[in-house]
């Protein structure tokens, strides 16, 4: 896959959309969660009531941004919050890259494109983009 100098993940807690793109071009890649999502525990178990994301397929997902130079996170729901938690936690040097993180609902890729290509118009007009 091209790499190009900014990257949009859409994420819920089903898949990642992860998107490479510039401003003609991009390239689209998807990974699936394979694990089943139970969101809520049952009554009376302790915590916050939530199971969290499969550390599998937040891995995959990091992978797939790791040579990222600047990366959206965008997503519905929780899902995007984890990844930016996970990032944290487990690949810093991926979650350095990461300028944002936005709430969208499920859109068409080109929509999620154009969503991330609007989110970066204005950073690059005031940040050099130079390759690290």
């Amino acid at each position: 896959m091209p790499q190009h100098f900014h990257a949009v993940v859409w994420i819920d807690h089903r898949a990642a959309q992860v998107f490479d793109f510039d401003r003609d071009d991009s390239t689209h890649h998807s990974i699936k969660s394979h694990e089943p999502r139970h969101i809520h525990h049952k009554s009376g178990s302790t915590g916050a009531g939530h199971e969290h994301e499969s550390h599998a397929y937040l891995k995959a997902v990091a992978e797939a941004l790791a040579e990222s130079h600047e990366i959206l996170i965008a997503g519905p729901g929780a899902a995007k919050i984890e990844l930016m938690t996970w990032l944290t936690q487990h690949a810093p040097a991926t979650a350095k890259h990461v300028c944002g993180v936005e709430t969208l609902e499920r859109v068409t890729d080109n929509e999620i494109v154009a969503f991330a290509r609007k989110f970066f118009t204005g950073k690059d007009r005031t940040t050099p983009q130079l390759g690290t």
